[in-house]
């Protein structure tokens, strides 16, 4: 037995040694830089201690992008378990074509990000947009589909969601093929209709699924980036930026290397508050059966 477990120690140092090269030790990295003034090329770094993180609070982007990120973040968890769920519920029944419908709904996950936004930025775009291009058919003006932070952040928030459904759907599907058939059949038999079967029997058996593709898709959301580089490119006025971006534009636009970094320990420490938070409320609402 102690032969066996060493064994099964040995075989996880590889995982461990990439964990360490590629999260821990940029992770340290990045909390060194921090505490320097840097502008990510030049070979001399003032040290300023606390001042970049001080900085944060004063910093007129902030809270703008903290609540881009929300919304990102939020907003995309909410429509992508919603949607997933309806379509694993409607996927879960016996239909001809249903394994080519799973695959239709999973396929965008397919397509990177990047590529997504760059796609369906031609349906939004003021000149020659697919939606303008319609509206023209049919007498309307040309609209700024994002022409505000606001209005750009909410589209980017449904292409990211549409793209990443496929996600939750594929969670979902397992969480209800592991339900148990008794339990539907007794709510049946007491006499439950379709809605109290699925609010007291199978929505309390599916928290565990619902944990984890709500964790998934709300790190996803948090981290958000290659869609917003795509479609709005954090504009118009930096206005639909999230801190992912808002951090790739202070190193490599602004040369503010050290700032970059202290902000990027706060997005670490935002996103791993509310993922803990998040996952630490929905373990207390599983059932065991």
């Amino acid at each position: 037995m102690r032969s066996r477990k060493y064994v099964y120690y040995c075989l996880t140092i590889p995982a461990l040694l990439l964990m360490a090269a590629f999260i821990a030790l940029p992770l340290g990295n990045s909390v060194r830089l921090s505490f320097y003034k840097w502008n990510g090329y030049s070979q001399h770094m003032r040290w300023v201690g606390l001042n970049n993180f001080i900085k944060i609070a004063s910093d007129q982007y902030f809270l703008r992008t903290v609540g881009n990120t929300l919304i990102y973040g939020i907003g995309s968890t909410i429509l992508q378990n919603v949607t997933g769920l309806m379509a694993a519920l409607f996927l879960n029944k016996r239909f001809a074509g249903r394994n080519s419908v799973r695959v239709i709904l999973y396929m965008p996950i397919m397509i990177s990000g990047f590529i997504m936004g760059q796609i369906l930025y031609y349906f939004v775009q003021y000149d020659g947009g697919v939606f303008n291009e319609i509206l023209q058919m049919f007498g309307g003006q040309n609209v700024y589909w994002m022409g505000t932070g606001l209005s750009a952040t909410a589209i980017i928030t449904l292409v990211n969601s549409w793209q990443y459904m496929g996600i939750s759907m594929l969670i979902y599907l397992a969480g209800l093929q592991n339900i148990p058939v008794m339990y539907r059949e007794a709510a049946r038999l007491d006499g439950a209709g379709v809605w109290k079967e699925f609010t007291n029997v199978t929505l309390p058996l599916l928290i565990p699924a619902i944990t984890t593709a709500v964790i998934l898709n709300l790190i996803g959301g948090l981290k958000l980036y290659d869609v917003i580089v795509s479609m709005s490119n954090g504009g118009p006025n930096r206005a639909s930026m999230s801190l992912s971006f808002y951090i790739s534009v202070l190193y490599f636009n602004d040369a503010k290397a050290g700032y970059s970094s202290a902000l990027g320990i706060v997005t670490f420490l935002i996103i791993m508050v509310l993922s803990w938070g998040t996952s630490a409320w929905l373990h207390k609402k599983e059932v065991e059966y």
